[in-house]
């Protein structure tokens, strides 16, 4: 029995990150320190000063742990890797993570390549962006190629100079084909030059170029080639208008507004400045920071959306000021290789900027609130609903629901979908092949899979050797496709596994449509308009549709498979002519032996063994 009073005392003098856990083993929290025992005892004391949101989670803790670091420093980095791994329920989750592409010139290598990457990589090569856009990125790479034909191919130089043919590029002039001397390496370098001039917004020169073998090739009276330079000048001038460059060597910034809505909804705006430009923005709306102070949102965001960038600006300027302004400077600045500025503007042009990305977050707020708030109500709302109606107070988090499908007995099949925090899990649904029931037993055939599945969290929770496959959390509830008797079913295989987890029907009327729940016995109700209904009808029909589109796989592939494959002699030239000649297996079965010898391939051998096969002769 952890004795939290107990474990209190216990807590070291120590900077390090400590981690909150349920009744069921949960990690809910996870939080840094400067000093662990004046930081996690604040959290049992004092509560009336805790907002709504840790009051709320205080009650859920059961347990707690902790690993002491060596500074504050090493926790921020700790932490940071905690909440992306397990995504607490009470942490702040930016769940808009994204990775930026960039655009790389490999000036790192002999004859250079152009290509797109999300890796922000210490190397020698050039990177251009943050790009908001893939497609930006796409037809800057593909106007590149059009224009200075540089090469696409993985061949390492000097190493495979000259040991190959050209290949089709060469050919259809999209490559200079370097690789057979077929150009300089001096001529090719100046190619790369154009193309960084390009890339850091200088175009006049290439403009200029273009224009000038627009009009030669006008003149030579080639039309069509000064109608293709035409074209590629538009191009560049188009792309150049909404370009996202980064110039390492010119101001670089990124810009970060907020504002809340009356429900506690937070948008985040940020704006990339690269060049003295704004070049791109992008938008965030970080979950569970309803009850959280403005220094410490804007913190935990700056701490999870700069973890998942792989490029940080040498400045960076805030709405406001936050938690562990130092801590988190000296983070970046190492991340970066660099000293990293944090400003927080009062006047001029900074605070303008700032308050540019503040309107932007809020026009993102009136237009998106009302989709907020109706995912709120999808999502958490239904929830509590549903728990309302099943008088529980613990937490739905994770909701496992099983189904089973067969076809008069035939190849059953079960499915295990898998909603957290009210939305489809995809990547946690399961599939199972029936295999110790004969015959339509959905009772038996549902103890088999509950049994499947339980068994194997116990392995991966308790032996280290066993290869983890995403069973090792356990459902907050099941929710059953069904009545008492799967239920009654269920509980008896994990009662036999020693494993307790709450049990839940979906019952359904005559018209299989959703009527009510059934829970410790009695079926409880829910209003058909509600939330929380629709949501019990989406895992239904989601778990349903699961488990009919695996059995409908596993019988499509299972008439592939000609019962002709299994007699000998007959191959698959004459399965074809059989087929074709009589139309169906059924004719083919009926069919005399002079009649399968008039098919096209077969001789009397092979038309007595097809007579003989369906008939049981030997």
């Amino acid at each position: 029995m952890f004795d939290i009073k107990a474990e209190l005392k216990k807590l070291p003098d120590s900077p390090g990150v400590y981690i909150m856990r349920n009744a069921d083993d949960e990690i809910i929290y996870v939080g840094k320190a400067k000093v662990l025992k004046n930081r996690v005892r604040q959290y049992f004391q004092n509560s009336a000063n805790h907002s709504v949101k840790v009051k709320t989670m205080v009650s859920h803790i059961d347990h707690f742990e902790y690993i002491v670091t060596n500074s504050e420093l090493e926790a921020l980095i700790l932490e940071n890797n905690l909440i992306k791994k397990h995504t607490p329920k009470y942490n702040i989750r930016l769940k808009d993570d994204k990775t930026y592409p960039y655009i790389k010139v490999t000036t790192n290598e002999m004859f250079p390549r152009v290509f797109m990457t999300r890796q922000h990589l210490k190397d020698k090569g050039k990177y251009f962006g943050p790009f908001t856009s893939g497609l930006t990125v796409k037809e800057n790479i593909e106007l590149i190629h059009k224009i200075w034909e540089l090469r696409t191919c993985s061949r390492v130089f000097p190493r495979d100079l000259n040991k190959e043919r050209p290949c089709l590029n060469y050919h259809i002039g999209q490559c200079k084909a370097p690789c057979n001397s077929m150009i300089s390496e001096a001529e090719y370098n100046k190619m790369v030059d154009g193309v960084i001039d390009f890339l850091s917004g200088k175009t006049e020169k290439i403009i200029e170029e273009l224009t000038d073998k627009m009009f030669k090739a006008s003149d030579n009276l080639e039309f069509e080639k000064a109608g293709e330079y035409r074209d590629t000048i538009a191009s560049v001038k188009a792309l150049n208008e909404k370009q996202i460059i980064e110039n390492m060597h010119i101001n670089e910034r990124d810009v970060i507004g907020f504002v809340r809505g009356d429900n506690g909804e937070c948008v985040v705006q940020v704006f990339f400045i690269r060049g003295g430009k704004i070049t791109g923005r992008e938008h965030f709306m970080p979950e569970n920071c309803e009850d959280t102070p403005d220094n410490t949102m804007l913190s935990e965001f700056i701490e999870q959306f700069y973890s998942g960038t792989p490029y940080i600006p040498k400045e960076i300027i805030l709405q406001c000021d936050i938690d562990n302004f130092d801590l988190i400077s000296a983070w970046l600045s190492d991340q970066k290789g660099q000293r990293v500025n944090i400003l927080i503007p009062q006047k001029g042009e900074r605070k303008r900027l700032v308050n540019m990305a503040r309107n932007n977050a809020q026009i993102t707020l009136d237009k998106f609130g009302a989709n907020i708030m109706r995912e709120h109500r999808r999502t958490t709302g239904a929830l509590e609903e549903i728990k309302k109606a099943l008088d529980i107070d613990f937490d739905l988090t994770r909701i496992e629901s099983y189904d089973i499908s067969n076809t008069q007995g035939f190849q059953s099949v079960a499915s295990m979908v898998v909603f957290e925090n009210g939305m489809p899990r995809r990547s946690d649904y399961r599939k199972f092949k029936i295999k110790s029931v004969i015959g339509a037993n959905d009772y038996a055939s549902m103890s088999e899979v509950i049994s499947r599945r339980f068994t194997r969290y116990l392995d991966e929770t308790t032996n280290p050797l066993v290869k983890k496959a995403g069973f090792d959390r356990l459902p907050s509830m099941i929710f059953l496709d069904g009545g008492k008797g799967q239920i009654s079913a269920v509980k008896e295989a994990l009662d036999d596994l020693g494993v307790a987890v709450p049990v839940c029907g979906m019952v359904k009327d005559d018209h299989h449509r959703t009527r009510a729940l059934l829970y410790k016995g009695e079926e409880r109700e829910l209003d058909t308009h509600s939330e929380g209904f629709k949501l019990i009808t989406r895992i239904q029909d989601e778990v349903h549709r699961f488990a009919i589109d695996y059995h409908r796989q596993l019988r499509a592939k299972n008439q592939i498979h000609s019962i002709l494959e299994d007699i000998k002699g007959i191959g698959q030239v004459r399965r074809k002519a059989l087929m074709a000649h009589f139309g169906d297996i059924s004719k083919i079965k009926a069919a005399e032996v002079e009649e399968l010898k008039n098919v096209d391939g077969m001789d009397t051998k092979s038309a007595e063994a097809v007579y003989n096969f369906f008939r049981g002769i030997k």
